[in-house]
């Protein structure tokens, strides 16, 4: 069966999850796909290296684009929002965020106008129900993390992210006590990481505690969200309340057990090798396509 003309379209300035995400699976896609987004940004460069058709987006590509594919699938709010006032083939919307929908008449057509919705985790499945969308109309599309060849040698320390979001809790980190290496390239750190403390306020999933489990390093995360659909307490990582105390605890009880924390790192590798790769993500992406085209 041929693979179905699928035009894409991200908004995003800058290169986040949300863009690496669409990048992966333009990859694993491998045919059939074509790219709308923004001019200058990073996913633009990079899907053009990898050979993929794309060009700026604006409303008047969104237009155009939607005449010449089988469907578009949209990768954020805005392009969401151009999809269902422009598109003149059916649209396909992934959310990756688990704070409610927006309630009012607006929000309510715009998700009304979708064919379909690709949630990245039962969770994010949860809130779209509770806002009214159809159980049909709703599929759970993971996403992926690359998987290195070694793991990390766990000769470093404790790592986090180094954001300036206030949601995802710097502030708390830096109460715990704990000596705590804020990375600014997790990639990098995760080589040598012993622990990975992700603490947040809300999370659709996690592709940072993905990234982690991918690279061998035991993971300690907020029991929020989607987080517990990867970070499977004490068997994958250990799930924490957002307490310093807790926190702490939990990551001094990894340094200080060796063979809790291997046990924590082989079983979350295992779990990204077996369920969060590339090529399942587009696979499930694919077939939620011939779904809606069917």
């Amino acid at each position: 069966m041929a693979a179905p003309r699928v035009l894409h379209l991200d908004t995003g300035l800058t290169m986040r999850g949300g863009q690496y995400q669409v990048l992966q699976l333009l990859r694993g896609l491998k045919e059939g796909a074509r790219l709308l987004a923004a001019e200058g940004s990073p996913l633009l460069e990079a899907a053009r290296q990898l050979g993929v058709p794309a060009e700026p987006i604006h409303w008047r590509a969104v237009r155009a684009g939607s005449r010449e594919v089988d469907l578009i699938h949209c990768h954020d709010a805005r392009s969401h929002t151009w999809a269902a006032l422009r598109s003149r083939c059916p649209f396909v919307v992934s959310r990756r965020v688990a704070f409610p929908v927006k309630k009012g008449l607006p929000s309510w057509w715009k998700y009304k106008r979708a064919a379909h919705f690709l949630a990245i985790s039962e969770a994010v499945r949860g809130t779209l129900l509770q806002a009214g969308v159809g159980p049909e109309r709703i599929s759970v599309v993971y996403d992926c993390t690359p998987i290195p060849e070694r793991v990390s040698d766990r000769t470093g320390g404790v790592v986090s992210i180094a954001s300036d979001d206030p949601g995802k809790g710097g502030t708390l980190l830096r109460q715990t006590g704990l000596e705590i290496r804020f990375s600014p390239d997790l990639a990098v750190d995760f080589a040598t990481a012993r622990v990975f403390v992700y603490v947040t306020d809300m999370e659709g999933l996690g592709s940072a505690a993905l990234l982690a489990m991918a690279h061998g390093v035991p993971v300690v995360a907020s029991r929020v969200g989607g987080l517990p659909e990867i970070v499977r307490h004490e068997e994958t990582g250990l799930l924490v309340e957002n307490s310093a105390e807790a926190i702490a605890g939990a990551v001094r009880r990894i340094l200080t057990d060796e063979v809790l924390a291997s046990r924590l790192a082989a079983a979350g590798r295992a779990l990204v090798e077996s369920r969060f790769t590339m090529e399942r993500m587009a696979a499930d992406a694919l077939a939620v396509y011939r779904k809606v085209l069917s």
